[in-house]
């Protein structure tokens, strides 16, 4: 096998092929293996030979590096981290020495914006470029893309990889791309407007920023559903495209369907963590591009079929700036389904639905904002928004405070019974609140359009523990 591989750039599948290589999608997992081996031979070898982190990080490792001989031993590498990235990267800036090839032939610089810390530098080459728009060309086929299509992009084109990643997977398959963007003020009005003129078939964002084009559409009096024409719109960065009530309020809005995607941007092609036409909620790994094993929290075991764990995720075909068993922090089960696609890849059958770090613990309970905003969503008087607000009570127990947006009509029938009747809607939102988390909460009821909106990522958690 050719490492990295090499893919025929004018390849495209016939239009009613349901797989973009049928034959590698559609194999026997055990015979994948082989295959993903292979890789994981060449990728590690490759590392081990060219960068100087990887040379000192695995140098007590109990296997070879250079020699890797099956998957079992390949897990016994120690997990990469990515403060243990930031810390590398700050002493041998800009890349760290996770860069495999020479400076001057990195073709494209990207990177993590730095809010919660250092900026995470990325460095990729131009051979990886091209391998990332035919993994994304391959995935958005699964998707339903296809080249008749008209890809409408709208998400920041900048540091961040998502927007470039998914526009460059779409000009692989040979779509028509709209690289719109977002983020000037007044711009959601003119995607509207832009939208209803050009008639996008698919649209990538944030499940959020398509709440609020469907939220804009409506003020400037358009029926998104009608307005616009989206038969399907594939997502990432957030949670909420495999949250099943915030995609069916989204799949009702526009009357298209949803597909989840997403790993992390330090494992770019990150589509490797994404759904398929046919699957109503959940990610397939693309295991042959992107190697993906579940482990313990804390253990970091491995975790079987069936179990919760952490993703830790490792490029197989990256010659520039390799991650090899990267930690996510990001919390997933998965499940061998029988998709209708036919394809045999594990399935996080929830998405990703928490964070290892960022899992809220109340009185015991394990709370997961993916969780609480899938109920909201479900509440015939949610009002669109709401904030999750953890504050330290007595010292030492944690108290969780719900904020959430109640529905302009609804707020108005409670408020004519005065603080009565808005009493009993909080009761109501807070017990059933209650019933679904298995522990109780506080309850803060908001008019609709109490919180800003947004074209981003949403931060919903707002953490005042000291």
């Amino acid at each position: 096998m050719t490492w990295p591989p090499k893919y025929d750039p004018a390849y495209i599948p016939s239009r009613d092929a349901e797989h973009w290589d049928a034959r590698l999608e559609t194999m026997d997992p055990a015979e994948r293996d082989g295959i993903i081996l292979e890789k994981l031979r060449g990728q590690v070898r490759y590392a081990w030979e060219r960068s100087g982190f990887y040379r000192e990080f695995w140098k007590d490792a109990p296997v070879d590096p250079g020699h890797i001989r099956s998957l079992d031993e390949f897990a016994e590498l120690p997990i990469l981290t990515k403060e243990e990235v930031r810390v590398e990267q700050e002493a041998h800036p800009p890349y760290g020495r996770f860069l495999c090839v020479a400076p001057e032939q990195v073709y494209r610089i990207h990177g993590t914006s730095g809010t919660t810390g250092r900026p995470t530098v990325f460095g990729i080459s131009r051979g990886d470029w091209e391998r990332i728009g035919e993994a994304h060309a391959r995935i958005l086929w699964a998707a339903g893309v296809r080249p008749a299509d008209t890809v409408m992009v709208s998400a920041v084109f900048s540091l961040y990889v998502g927007s470039w990643g998914a526009l460059v997977g779409a000009e692989r398959l040979g779509a028509t791309c709209f690289p719109f963007g977002a983020g000037a003020p007044g711009q959601t009005e003119r995607a509207v407007e832009w939208a209803q003129m050009v008639r996008p078939a698919a649209l990538y964002a944030t499940p959020s920023y398509a709440l609020y084009l469907a939220e804009t559409a409506r003020e400037m009096g358009i029926d998104p559903r009608t307005g616009f024409g989206f038969r399907l719109m594939f997502f990432s960065g957030e949670p909420g495209a495999s949250v099943p009530a915030t995609r069916q309020a989204i799949e009702d809005a526009f009357g298209c369907y949803v597909v989840d995607q997403g790993s992390m941007a330090e494992m770019t092609p990150w589509m490797t963590n994404g759904g398929c036409r046919h699957l109503e909620r959940g990610m397939h790994l693309w295991q042959d591009i992107v190697y993906t094993q579940l482990v313990h929290p804390e253990t970091h075991e491995p975790v079987g079929m069936g179990g919760e764990g952490v993703p830790v995720y490792t490029h197989l075909e990256r010659e520039s700036q390799p991650m090899i068993r990267y930690w996510s922090g990001d919390i997933a089960r998965w499940e061998m389904l029988d998709c209708p696609c036919g394809r045999t890849y594990p399935t996080l059958t929830q998405g990703i639905y928490g964070r290892a770090d960022d899992m809220l613990i109340i009185r015991g309970q394990n709370v997961f904002p993916s969780r609480v905003e899938d109920v909201l969503r479900s509440l015939e008087e949610f009002g669109g928004e709401f904030r999750l607000v953890v504050e330290r009570e007595r010292g030492y127990l944690d108290r969780l405070t719900v904020q959430t947006e109640v529905s302009a009509g609804i707020w108005a029938s409670a408020a004519e019974s005065g603080p009565d009747g808005l009493e009993a809607l909080r009761s109501r939102v807070s017990d059933t609140l209650r019933r679904a988390l298995g522990v109780g909460v506080s309850v803060e009821l908001k008019p609709e359009g109490e919180f800003e909106r947004t074209q981003f990522k949403a931060r919903r958690v707002i953490d005042l523990r000291q």
